[in-house]
């Protein structure tokens, strides 16, 4: 008889899978770069993932859903998996985590993410002058 993982240990472990895929264009995972917009785990071990891209035009958009979709599969004690591709909200940089925000500044030297809200708080300002 196999041993039941709770859904919060079994989270865990998704997680853990989810941040070994990545999208091809931003050098850093799916969980970290906030394409994950819920996460959700019953008690028969049956995982539910609402998930986004960062631009709806992806080429490669099934590629990434089916890697995801595989990554959870072979995690011990998922016994299915829902994966529902939406594009609302739509992603923007601020959906980064503090640890893809720190990824990206050890690769680029600076928090590009901080520079991308002031530039589009910027353009925003000048189209609400205009």
């Amino acid at each position: 008889m196999s041993e039941r993982i709770s859904p919060e240990e079994l989270k865990k472990k998704v997680v853990e899978a989810l941040k070994d895929i990545y999208d091809p264009e931003i050098p850093v995972n799916i969980y970290d770069l906030g394409l994950i917009y819920d996460l959700k785990i019953d008690e028969e071990g049956k995982v539910y993932i609402k998930m986004t891209l960062t631009a709806p035009g992806c080429p490669i958009a099934s590629l990434i859903v089916m890697q995801t979709d595989a990554a959870i599969r072979e995690v011990k004690g998922v016994k299915d998996v829902k994966i529902e591709l939406v594009w609302d909200p739509p992603w923007s940089p601020k959906m980064i985590t503090p640890e893809g925000r720190e990824q990206l500044k050890m690769m680029f030297g600076y928090d590009i993410v901080e520079k991308w809200i002031k530039q589009y708080e910027a353009q925003q300002q000048e189209a609400q002058q205009a």
